[in-house]
Formats: structure tokens, sequence, C-alpha cells
């Protein structure tokens, strides 16, 4: 939907065009092909360009790891033996192919195998993932054969949690946690006071709302814990779809900023063989989480602050207040549910226990505890006692932070960490390994390469895989020794000899002062592949304004990041900028705009883009423009609302334009609690969007799924609403039917968006309706 005509475009686009000197006369219509040769640069293109890459491996067992390996002839999965370094295929992959085209009713190509897990069985067969679905395969036979794994238990599917003996998994069904047995497909009810909306294990955050079971089964399979999650009093959020006749109502539990009544838990631990709940003694808890806006983090599910004793006798947790600002360390008798406070930590902004990861350990072995904390203004690792509360030291000290916790070894008394800002010299950005005991010393680093490492540990933790690269050189990937870095064995070397022949070039990393003219801001600049130093050109800045991350996404090779070199190769300079209050840096830089959320990195982008402009006389500065998704969405708004001098076109993607409207988690952390003062004002009202829509000068564009339940469609038309009251022109796509990302329509909406800064931006003219491809999900 537009609010112009197609003449009017016209003018619009000539009248954006003359924002600078000679633009108008340089106006072009670019061609199909103009846009096909952006295309070659999307990841679809790029990404099967680049050989021998392996992206990640998954360990077998001590000393065994498999990965896919790709080169121009196609994927091969492989299997390694760590120990001398040997490898072998992990399957036939022709045989799979063909069984697999057999269970899944269409042919499958076995130089392109979707597989995306491997696990063996102890009867022989091998469980293979393949995008979500599970299949049961018998690689021995002469003949393969593949079986959709809920085809072999006639029982319910809801998704199940696997114990760690992997003989049950735990699964929700009518609001009580139940358990089935894998091999015969048994089922057992262990709840049964399990209510509507007061439920056991139940994943509810609001903007995520699934099925899974939320549960930490103990380390030998006996107990699990979970919680009964209270959404009695919990305020509702509502959608409906897009189609011929009634449309379906979708409603669930969505806390709000400032609601009284949100999310509560109560914390149990189930008997698995006796059926038995036992609540543990104390008060319900805040759903809230050390690490993330849910009490569930990671990609796999889990607990990610709920850690038990190898023996299961006793469990500890951290209960984090529904600011953020003060968490209790906790252990919990499994057999009686007292709980026992064992330390706090009190911070003035928000804590957090880590990037990525939650860093706390339970080591009932020695009864100590590791605690992540920036108290030292940077994420440091210390040891408690558990006995006493009293900080016993430091396990890592100075700047830098520590990353992830990747295992510790309570008799070597060893921590293994991955960390950046702990080598002088190499960017901040950069991931390294290391270990470091805890009874203090100076961390060993054992990946002294300056790059970004990416490390799978083996589960005996003896060795680890190391992928490492930067945004200019391809991935290395060795096995490494744990005990001091040493090569053990190459696993593979990048060639990106294809994607160069195919015209890619990298991206151009780049350091700018921020809003103070002191403190580094490190980005990435993409440029036109054709570019001629002598013409001036627009410059788009694509922004993630945090706090959880940032512009620029990693560190990593990549051989495309989102679509930033196809933007380029259309006529324009794309910029990525970290800017202040984004993550892993210090702690005071992630605190910059801390409790208030309308600042969206903005006074460093502006900086960034206006140090850019000086340095780089090819960047026009007459003519800037900025799009962002979500928290980009919303910064996108407020750069055209705050700075519409400066700004000149926007394409603001489902932004979460006033957080009042937000799940209450995400904002309350980092905008603190909603107070409201006697004069009826608040401490939210500068940073809702429409507040502040009458400032717009130039071309913007709203875009919003209307089924999207993470960040509901009303805050896209609640700036819509504030814009029309102030007779401002701007346009508007709302897509029906799609979620928070754009799925099938993601081609659709990206092409407008190359038209839109092609049009408005530029001074140019698209293409008609050209036709991306289609995603690679489908």
């Amino acid at each position: 939907m537009s609010s112009k005509t197609g003449s009017s475009r016209v003018l619009g686009a000539l009248v954006m065009g003359a924002l600078s000197a000679g633009v108008a006369a340089q106006a072009r219509t670019l061609s199909a092909d103009d846009y096909a040769r952006a295309e070659r640069f999307m990841s679809y293109n790029t990404v099967p360009l680049v050989d021998h890459a392996v992206p990640k491996v998954e360990w077998l067992d001590d000393g065994h790891f498999w990965y896919v390996d790709h080169d121009a002839a196609g994927d091969h999965f492989v299997r390694m033996d760590a120990a001398s370094g040997k490898t072998a295929p992990l399957f036939d992959q022709a045989k799979l192919a063909v069984a697999l085209g057999k269970a899944g009713g269409k042919p499958v190509d076995a130089k392109k195998l979707p597989v995306t897990g491997y696990e063996a069985r102890p009867d022989g067969r091998v469980d293979i993932a393949v995008r979500g679905k599970h299949y049961v395969c018998d690689l021995a036979a002469v003949e393969a054969s593949c079986v959709d794994r809920t085809a072999l238990v006639k029982t319910g599917k809801e998704p199940g949690a696997l114990s760690p003996d992997k003989q049950s998994e735990a699964f929700i069904r009518d609001w009580n946690l139940w358990l089935r047995d894998v091999a015969s497909g048994k089922e057992t009810q262990l709840t049964t006071d399990g209510v509507e909306n007061f439920g056991y294990a139940t994943d509810n955050a609001g903007w995520k709302h699934t099925d899974n079971a939320i549960v930490e089964w103990s380390p030998d399979s006996k107990r699990i814990a979970t919680f009964q999650q209270d959404q009695r009093k919990t305020g509702e959020m509502y959608l409906v779809s897009t189609n011929l006749g009634h449309p379906k109502l979708e409603q669930w539990k969505y806390p709000l900023v400032g609601d009284k009544d949100v999310t509560m838990i109560e914390r149990v631990i189930v008997d698995v063989a006796a059926k038995k709940v036992l609540r543990l003694q104390m008060p319900p808890d805040q759903h809230r989480s050390t690490l993330c806006d849910d009490v569930s983090c990671g990609p796999d599910g889990g607990w990610d602050d709920v850690k038990w004793a190898a023996d299961g006798k006793t469990l500890a947790f951290v209960s984090t207040s529904r600011d953020h600002r003060h968490e209790w360390f906790r252990i919990a008798d499994a057999n009686t549910g007292k709980v026992r406070t064992v330390f706090e930590e009190v911070v003035p902004t928000y804590y957090e226990s880590g990037n990525g990861a939650v860093n706390w350990r339970y080591l009932p072995e020695t009864n100590e505890a590791i605690w992540f904390s920036e108290r030292n203004n940077w994420g440091n690792l210390y040891l408690y006692d558990l006995t006493s509360g009293k900080l016993k030291r430091a396990i890592t000290k100075g700047e830098g932070n520590v990353t992830e916790l990747l295992k510790v070894d309570p008799k070597t008394r060893t921590v293994w960490f991955r960390g950046v800002g702990r080598t002088a010299g190499v960017n901040p950005y950069y991931q390294q390994f290391f270990k470091v005991s805890l009874d203090g010393g100076k961390p060993v680093l054992l990946t002294p390469e300056a790059a970004d490492h990416t490390v799978t540990l083996s589960p005996d933790g003896r060795a680890f895989v190391d992928a490492y690269s930067t945004p200019t050189t391809p991935p290395v990937i060795v096995l490494r020794a744990s005990d001091d870095g040493r090569k053990v064995a190459s696993v593979a070397t990048a060639d990106i000899a294809r994607l160069k022949a195919a015209g890619w070039v990298p991206p151009i990393p780049f350091t700018v002062k921020g809003r103070d003219g002191k403190t580094d801001l490190y980005g990435m600049m993409f440029k036109p592949t054709h570019f001629d130093p002598s013409k001036k050109y627009p410059i788009i800045d694509y922004i993630y304004p945090g706090p959880q991350t940032g512009s620029v996404r990693g560190r990593s090779f990549s051989a495309a990041r989102a679509d930033h070199q196809a933007m380029a190769e259309l006529g324009f300079i794309v910029v990525a900028i970290d800017g202040m209050g984004t993550p892993w840096r210090s702690k005071a830089f992630h605190d910059a705009y801390f409790e208030h959320v309308e600042d969206n990195t903005l006074p460093d982008q502006v900086a960034g883009l206006k140090e850019l402009g000086k340095q780089y006389p090819w960047i026009d500065l007459d003519r800037v423009g900025i799009w962002g998704h979500s928290g980009g969405g919303n910064a996108t708004a407020a750069a055209m609302f705050h700075y519409p001098d400066f700004f000149k076109v926007g394409w603001a993607e489902s932004g979460n334009h006033d957080n009042r409207n937000y799940e209450d988690d995400w904002a309350e952390k980092w905008q603190g609690l909603l107070v409201t003062n006697k004069d009826g004002k608040t401490n939210y009202d500068a940073q809702a969007n429409q507040s502040f829509a009458k400032n717009l000068k130039g071309r913007l564009m709203l875009v919003h799924g209307t089924m999207d339940d993470n960040v509901p469609p009303y805050q896209t038309l609640l700036v819509a609403d504030a814009l029309i009251k102030a007779n401002k022109d701007f346009d508007l796509l709302l897509i029906p039917n799609v979620h928070h990302g754009y799925a099938e329509a993601t081609p659709y909406a990206t092409r407008r968006r190359w038209d839109y800064f092609v049009q408005y931006l530029a001074g140019n003219t698209p293409p008609h309706e050209y036709q991306l491809k289609a995603w690679p999900w489908r």
C-alpha cells in the first residue's frame, strides 16, 4: 500500500534526487539486468561458491566428530578420528538419498542432502534429522531404509525434552507434564493439577510461545526441575488472520511493560519414578533470566539458570528481579525442597551473566560456585564459597570479557572460555579461546591467531575444533589439544576462488569515533564492485541498535552479510556501525543509553556517517538513507523523526515503536520499570516514536506482518495513526498472515526495499516488479 500515485512517485524521486547537486541530471532507469547483477551477491548465490568452509562440527563421542565439507561437486558428509586425523565418509550418501526419497515421497539429491543432524542408536540404526523432521534409518542393510520417527510410535506429537540417558522425553499435554518412553512410546502422566494458564513447564515469554517443555533433567534421569507457570492474571494479546470468511483469532498471554500482574513461576522438582511433585519452599519467582528476556535462552531449549549436582541431590539456580538489577544464587535440596540463598548481587543498571550463554557454574564437589560479574566494568569470573557465600577470589581479572564459559574440570581445577578484548592489538570483537585455573593466575591463550574463533569442544574436553576467520579472510578449521592449544590435525581450509571469480569483494572494516569524539566504534562498509571514486554515492545505514546485539552481527567470514553488498551494487555505499549501547565491549559502553532506549545509538550513527563523509569525498551526505528490522525498524523511524534534516529516506520493518506495547521483560530490563509522575508523564514518554512523528520531513516506509506475535502490528499502526493526524505523507506495507519474519514474502519485501532506495534516495527508476529468487527455506 502506498500514499502516492504512480505519477507522484516519479515526481518524488526527482525531488529527492535533486537534494544533491547534479543528481537529477544523472538519474537513470535501472534494468532487470542491473537487479540480476545485484542478486548475484545474495547469500543463496554466494554461499554455495565457498568450498571447504565447514561451518560447524558435531562430536559423535570423545574421539570422533562429523561435519559437512562442501565443494563444487556438492556436500560431503565426513567423519574424522581425532586421534589419527584420518577421515572417512560418515555414511553412503547415495543409499541414504534413496532411502530418504522413499520415506519422504520425493527425490533427494545425494549431493545436496538436507541432513542437519546425525546420531547413532543402540540398535545399530541412526537418527537422521532433516530440516526439523527425524528419520530412523537402517544404513547397514543392502537396501537402506528410513522411517519417519513419529510413525514408529503411535503416540502424541508433542515435542519432547530428551533425558540424559535418552530413554525418555518429557512433554506437555493439557497443561500437565508427561513422560514418553522413547522405545515403546508408552506415556505416563507426571503431574495432575496443571490447569489452563497455570501449567507445568509451559513456554511462554509473550513474544515467544511454543509447545516445548522447559525442563532441566537431573544427570541420572530420575528427576526433572521445572516450574508451574502462573499466567492467570496476565493480560492477553490478540491477532486475527486475513482470509475469506470469518478470521481466525490468535490469543495468548502477553504481559506488557507496567502491568501490575505479570507471569510468575513456582519452582518444582518432579520425581519421575514416583510421579510426585516437590514444590520448592520459596515464594513465586519472576519469569526472568540472567541472560535474555525468557527463562529459556538457547536455541536448544532447556532452562539456562538451573544446574543440577552430579548426584542429583541438590539443585542450584539463580532468581532475577523484575528489573534485572538483583540476582540471588540459591541451592535447593531435591529431597526436601528447602532453599538456601548463598549470595546476591545488586547492580545499578542491569545484570547479565554472559554473551550468548549463562556463565555461572555450580561446583558441589568442591563446595564452590563460579559467578560471572561486570563489577569492574568488564565481564570476569569469580569463585564463591558455597558454605559462607563469600568471595574466594577473582578467577579472571582486568580488561576484556569472558563471553562464554565452555567447560569446567573440577579435578584439574581448569576453566575453558571464549573471550573478547583480552589480547592487546586484536580487534575487540574477535572471540578467542582461553584456559585458566580456578586458583587464579593469568589465562592461557589457546588460539593465538588474530581472528574470530568458533570453538567446539569434545565431550571430554581434551580436544576442540577451532574454526577461525575474519570478515575478509576465509575460515581455517583445525583440531587442537585443550591443554596448550597445539594443532593436532587440519580439518579444512576454505577456498573462495569460485566466489572471487563470480565478482565477490570483501567488506571493508573501519573504525570511527563515537558521539563523544573519543570512543572507537567498529563498522563495515560495502561498496559497489563497479565503484568509481569520481562519483558521489548515496549512503545507506543498516541499523540494529541493541542493546542485546548490534548492527554488524559477528566478525567471522561470511560470503554475504544480509543483502548489504547486493544493495551496494545498485549504486550505494552501505554501512553498519556498532554504536555505544551495544554489547561485547565494556559495561560502560553497553550502558551508554540505559533508561533512554530512544537513543537507539543514533548519535553514534550520525557522528560515524559524518566522519566517513569527511574521509571519503565519494560519500554524499546529502543523501543518507537508513533501514532496519524489529529494533532496527524502531531506530529507523526514530532517525527520521529526531534527525529529519540528516536522514532523507527510511525503511522501517516490524518496529517496536513504543515499548509500553511490547512484552514486559525486554524493555523493563533496558528502560527500567514504568514510573508515572504526578503530572501524568512517564519515563517511557521519550521512547514513543509516535510522539515525534510530526517531525517527519523525508520519505518513510513502514512495514509489518499482520500476524507478528513478537512485535504486534499495532506498534506500527500507532506511528501510522500519528503521521495521519500530523498530515504527513508516508508509505505503509502490511504483509498478510506473516509473523516477525516475512517467510515466503521476504523476496517481495526485499525487492520493494531495493526499489524504495533506488527511487527515493538515488533518484533513479527501478525495473518494474523484478522477481527475486524464492528463499532457500521453501
